[in-house]
């Protein structure tokens, strides 16, 4: 029994491996002719016999994938051929593709041809999405050959040309550093003010050369065998009844970090009922005192006592000042704000325009709000541009403009201000530092000076401090004391390295030659030297 032909419904292309259309008519584009001997085969004629239902599934649904072998015939079945042997046919000659990502499945859509431009995603990879918002690709990568152009905001499949390379310097930012450390490498939960793709400030961007991450170890790590409840026994030990055992207390709080020794503390209150600061500060006495409770704060709220203690009573510690409000990053300094608030009932900011003065306290207020520009991308016209506001400011006038060198300094990136100074150094063939002590005098032009050391080489700057601290006649006690403190956890062997770079003598060497007793060797303990 045989029918007459079937035109294609409603003017489509019959789907392939059915019924052929007649009069030539071409199949779906994209889609291998199925198989020899796979579903129904043409009559002569014009005539087509009876389909068989394996034929009339695959008119139904359309072929095998392409490139997968037809079903064998069954011998001596309706509509199908016999086969040599009953052998399986060959497969036809296309390859097999890679497996797709199994997690990540693609699709082939009979109703779609191969549209310029748009294709699968490569095997493995996930499938494009639409967007309806603004799309960031990822940085550094451009989009590979064969994927599909990402379609516009809000328009589902509307080409556009691929993503090429992004723009140069807009992943040039560097990560906030560690304590103390703003620009070098991001405080965590930190957030910068440039660095997004496609922000623009209206001058050229170059990523910058020195967005690296520098490695940094304290010489203080946690003690392996810690256990809270026995330190405080011995700690009270120590210090009940005549006399005191210093060394069982250096053995303790020397080789210790801040977080185990704040459990300490609060061990030492809940089984003793008495606060472990106050017996130290009973018990001990001098610079070993100042440093064992020094020891006893965090580290914003030691920061937070040493500005207070550099502003209280007669005279002020202006070196204390700079030295922690011109090294800390943005999120240190904010929260370093909020714990002297909490300590003392009073506003950093109003302490510091109550106790400076002049240009000075404008550059102090300026640090102490915590507003630079963290992990901003390297801007090179903007710092040619800076570079010359400055240098109109002070070596091409009469006087000296100093709200220029302070805008530039307090609101700039670390990277961006290392640029800065390259290029004013080309302009004025003179470098800042020189600038500055040209252009500047006393606390300030000491505040500026500690910005760019900072910027240049940090560790050379904590080196340098520790240097002065212990050179010559006497000894800068506060100065040593909050230095060791405050890197010991941080960066102290880089900073021993600088100091033996810079002086030809070792870190430990000077305080060994420097201070004595039970305060030598606590602070001997903190730089890992031998006691």
């Amino acid at each position: 029994m045989s029918y007459p032909p079937y035109g294609p419904p409603s003017g489509f292309p019959p789907a392939p491996g059915g019924y052929p259309a007649p009069g030539g008519q071409p199949g779906y584009p994209g889609y291998p002719g199925a198989g020899p001997g796979y579903g129904g085969f043409p009559a002569s004629g014009g005539q087509f016999s009876m389909p068989t239902p394996e034929s009339a599934s695959a008119a139904a649904y359309g072929g095998p994938p392409g490139g997968m072998p037809s079903y064998p015939p069954q011998p001596g079945g309706l509509g199908f051929g016999a086969q040599a042997g009953g052998a399986y046919p060959p497969a036809p000659s296309v390859a097999m593709p890679n497996a797709p990502n199994a997690a990540c499945p693609t699709y082939s859509q009979p109703t779609y041809g191969g549209a310029p431009g748009f294709g699968g995603p490569q095997p493995g990879s996930y499938p494009a999405q639409p967007v309806t918002g603004y799309s960031q690709p990822s940085a550094g990568y451009g989009s590979s050959a064969g994927y599909p152009s990402a379609p516009a905001a809000g328009q589902y499949g509307a080409g556009q040309p691929g993503y090429g390379p992004p723009p140069t310097g807009s992943y040039g930012g560097s990560y906030p550093g560690t304590y103390g450390a703003p620009g070098v490498g991001p405080a965590v939960g930190q957030h910068g003010v440039g660095g997004q793709y496609g922000q623009s400030t209206g001058y050229q961007s170059v990523p910058a050369a020195t967005t690296y991450k520098i490695m940094e170890e304290g010489t203080l790590k946690p003690f392996p065998r810690f256990n809270a409840e026995e330190d405080v026994q011995k700690l009270r030990k120590a210090m009940k009844g005549i006399g005191t055992d210093e060394k069982a207390i250096i053995d303790i709080l020397g080789y210790r970090t801040n977080d185990q020794r704040q459990n300490i503390k609060l061990m030492y209150k809940t089984c003793y009922g008495r606060d472990l600061v106050q017996d130290l500060k009973s018990e001990l006495g001098g610079h070993f005192e100042d440093a064992a409770v020094a020891l006893m704060f965090k580290p914003d709220e030691y920061d937070a006592y040493e500005l207070r203690r550099a502003m209280r009573g007669a005279g002020t510690d202006e070196a204390a000042l700079i030295e922690i409000l011109c090294t800390r990053s943005n999120s240190q300094i904010h929260t370093i704000n909020n714990t002297y608030k909490m300590m003392y009932g009073r506003k950093l900011e109003e302490d510091i325009i109550s106790e400076t003065s002049g240009h000075f306290r404008k550059l102090l207020v300026s640090m102490s709000v915590g507003g630079r520009m963290e992990n901003q991308p390297v801007d090179m016209q903007k710092a040619q541009a800076d570079a010359q506001k400055v240098y109109n400011a002070g070596e091409r006038r009469w006087g000296t403009d100093e709200n220029t060198f302070n805008m530039v300094l307090a609101s700039q990136s670390y990277e961006q201000l290392r640029a800065v100074f390259d290029a004013y150094s080309r302009i004025a063939n003179k470098d800042i530092e020189q600038a500055i002590q040209s252009e500047m005098s006393g606390d300030l032009a000491t505040g500026m000076l500690t910005i760019v050391r900072m910027i240049r080489n940090k560790h050379g700057y904590f080196a340098d401090r520790l240097y002065h601290s212990m050179k010559g006649m006497g000894t800068d006690d506060r100065t040593l004391i909050r230095i060791i403190v405050s890197r010991c956890e941080v960066d102290m062997k880089q900073i021993k390295l600088e100091f033996q770079r810079r002086y030809g003598q070792t870190l430990d060497a000077f305080v060994r030659d420097d201070i004595s007793g039970d305060y030598r060797r606590l602070i001997l303990a903190l730089v890992g030297g031998s006691i």
